[in-house]
């Protein structure tokens, strides 16, 4: 539990302030809120397999702009909600 002492000669809005900090430092707030509303574990996973694939989706963007400079790119991604496989098809 996050509290802060009032020192002397210190205004409300000065001790106010570190409060919120401190909260938000904390991480009370992103907590609360998250155990605020309640997410059916279908949802959960549901949610946790979109990020994954938005995840996988920056990944494969960022691998594209470095091998941009090439004519063709040699690699070919596979891509499933497990995991994220590459296979190199240059030697072949």
């Amino acid at each position: 539990m996050a509290f802060v002492l009032v020192k002397e000669n210190e205004s409300l809005e000065n001790a106010l302030r570190r409060f919120r900090r401190k909260v938000q430092r904390e991480a009370i707030m992103r907590d609360y809120k998250k155990s605020s509303v309640y997410i059916k574990p279908g949802d959960k996973r549901r949610i946790k397999e979109h990020r994954a694939r938005k995840h996988i989706r920056r990944y494969l963007r960022r691998k594209q702009d470095e091998s941009n400079h090439l004519k063709s790119n040699p690699r070919v991604y596979v891509l499933s909600f497990k995991n994220l496989t590459i296979v190199d098809r240059r030697n072949q």
